[in-house]
This record gives C-alpha cells, structure tokens and sequence, in this order.
C-alpha cells in the first residue's frame, strides 16, 4: 500500500504520449486556422493560428524532455 507521505512516481512514457498528440493536434490546427486566416483578412485566425502553432511546439519539446528523462531512468535501473 502507498504511503501517503511519498510522492507518486512520475510516468514519463505516458506524460511524453500525451504530449506528443497534443502537439501533433495543435500544430495541424495552427496550420489549417493559419491557411484560413490569410483569407479572412482583419480577423483574429492568424493569432489563434500562432497560438496553436506555439503550444504544439512546446508541447513537443515537453515530450522530448519526458523521452530523455525515462531513457535516464531506464539506463539507471540496477540489472536484476
């Protein structure tokens, strides 16, 4: 049983798949708001658009981040 003084371990791998799609949706977003925008002069797409394509990209670098820090945690893993 846990303890409730303890921390839950983090779950890279899953933290790093969610962010991964999140990005992957955003920046598809950011893209296709972005072409709309550029017809539809005056209007507000294209900062929406920039703010999709923002997010997306961060949420990809989160997911690099989860990806090196559970390959770190694997590789120092004692060998059973």
């Amino acid at each position: 049983m846990a303890r409730h003084d303890e921390p839950a371990p983090i779950n890279f791998r899953m933290n790093g798949m969610i962010a991964r799609f999140v990005g992957i949706v955003a920046i598809a977003l950011g893209f296709v708001i972005g072409i709309y925008g550029l017809g539809d002069t005056g209007a507000r797409w294209l900062q929406t658009a920039l703010g999709l394509l923002a997010t997306g990209m961060l949420a990809q670098g989160y997911a690099l981040y989860c990806s090196v820090k559970r390959r770190q945690e694997l590789k120092d893993q004692p060998k059973s």
